[in-house]
């Protein structure tokens, strides 16, 4: 396991950044899920446990707030790109270990592969350019480490439970105004972006 809480390059205690993802307020189904995987790791030191309320699908990153003064025009823009775009289904089906977070890894991506793409698309009308990553992998963490140790214990844990596959359908993402000071991801919603509303 490796400490999900070192600081990446610009972050500081009190900083935001505006950040597009998808989050999973009111799938009820989907909290189940998340709870019988969450509930072994409890027991376990070195787990920061995520709360229902903050789990989210990581999608992409627009700049710090102190540095991005066009985030209406942005979310616009994104907004444009995403109207032709159908809602999205995702079924999430058993955690992995990361090294820095056990986590679901939904299927099949292609779907909200395309919502990021446009996403990203819709940030470039504006921006000219994103900043993007080659290795993106859709995810939803559902604990974040905070040491460096090994995972066998962790990884053992998340075989010890079990639980149907749930699958929900993505209508919305949202532009958030995301903090990290506190071992947890809190945002507050600067807007909703819809898919498919032309």
């Amino acid at each position: 396991m490796r400490d999900h809480w070192w600081w990446r390059p610009g972050w500081r205690v009190g900083r935001r950044m505006y950040a597009i993802h998808t989050t999973f307020e009111g799938q009820d189904g989907l909290h189940d899920l998340v709870r019988a995987y969450q509930e072994p790791l409890r027991a376990l030191p070195g787990l920061d446990i995520i709360p229902l309320d903050w789990l989210h699908l990581t999608m992409q990153g627009v700049g710090f707030t102190d540095e991005v003064d066009d985030v209406e025009t942005i979310a616009k823009a994104v907004q444009r790109r995403l109207a032709p775009i159908n809602p999205v289904d995702l079924t999430f089906d058993r955690p992995i270990l990361d090294p820095e977070a056990p986590q679901f890894r939904p299927h099949p991506v292609e779907g909200i592969n395309r919502v990021r793409r446009a996403v990203q698309q819709g940030i470039i009308d504006v921006r000219g350019e994103v900043n993007e990553s080659d290795s993106w992998t859709p995810h939803m963490s559902i604990a974040y480490s905070n040491f460096d140790g090994p995972a066998e214990p962790y990884r053992e844990a998340l075989n010890s439970a079990a639980a149907a596959p749930v699958t929900i359908t993505v209508r919305k993402i949202k532009l958030l105004v995301l903090g990290r000071d506190e071992h947890l991801y809190r945002w507050e919603i600067f807007a909703g972006l819809t898919l498919g509303t032309l």
